[in-house]
């Protein structure tokens, strides 16, 4: 069997903790994880001036496709920017026409949105982005700390990160490799 290969679309003010933890956590289940800088390969500031280097642009990544799962992590710049790339809404709709999972955590869902990904489907996502979220009436609001609907999966924030980065481990790897992931991790049950 083929390894699983996820890609992490990194945008300028992207948050840390929601692309380092899935990042991270999926490279602990054996996935084969792609960051993909959105504006290219150089370094990219997050949402609290963190910098973190891409594996390579998006561009790049686009061509190395296709992808087990698609990961939009949240800030509120960050998000606005996968929302505003046509090169984004490209990438998820052919995500979304080859029933690939797609995978977004805290503002990152309203990159959906943007770009009419996964409508119709249940959702959730920062507090904060809520409003901006049920704008239309695409999607059902959840307040669950994760989501899944198919072969979307959505999350609230920073602290539900583990959480987000474990459901999508076991979408892709299987229950048993996410419960081997989360133990040596100490999380709280």
């Amino acid at each position: 069997m083929a390894a699983k290969r996820a890609l992490v679309i990194l945008a300028k003010g992207a948050e840390e903790m929601e692309t380092v933890i899935p990042t991270d956590v999926m490279r602990r289940a054996g996935i084969n994880v792609t960051v993909a800088g959105l504006a290219g390969k150089e370094p990219v500031q997050c949402s609290r001036d963190v910098l973190i280097c891409p594996d390579t642009s998006l561009d790049e990544a686009r061509k190395a496709g296709p992808y087990d799962v698609v990961v939009l992590p949240g800030g509120n710049l960050g998000a606005q920017n996968l929302s505003e790339s046509p090169v984004v809404k490209e990438v998820l709709k052919n995500q979304e026409n080859s029933g690939g999972l797609i995978a977004a955590i805290c503002a990152g869902p309203t990159a959906l949105l943007a770009h009419e990904i996964c409508v119709g489907r249940k959702v959730t996502t920062h507090p904060l982005a809520k409003d901006k979220m049920m704008t239309g009436g695409h999607y059902t609001y959840s307040e669950n700390r994760v989501v899944k609907d198919g072969n979307l999966i959505t999350s609230r924030g920073p602290g539900t990160s583990f959480e987000f980065a474990l459901t999508i481990v076991e979408a892709t790897m299987g229950a048993e490799v996410a419960h081997q992931v989360k133990a040596p991790l100490v999380l709280q049950d």
